[in-house]
């Protein structure tokens, strides 16, 4: 994944580069259910938006990335 603690290979960027998109994806349906007030989506959004975060967070922590 990494050729050196900190520096990210091709890989490893384009495998950073999807936890991106899936975060971002979730921010979008949540920031949709906060617009429309909808509570119920709202609730599984913000779970499925925490969850992204904390694989990107993790895949960097794991990369040697300090945050």
């Amino acid at each position: 994944m990494t050729t050196t603690t900190g520096i990210l290979d091709d890989q490893s960027i384009l495998k950073y580069r999807e936890l991106l998109d899936a975060e971002d994806a979730a921010f979008d349906n949540l920031e949709h259910a906060i617009e429309d007030g909808d509570r119920d989506n709202y609730d599984e959004d913000f779970r499925a938006w925490q969850e992204a975060l904390n694989r990107k967070l993790s895949f960097l922590k794991r990369s040697g990335i300090q945050i």
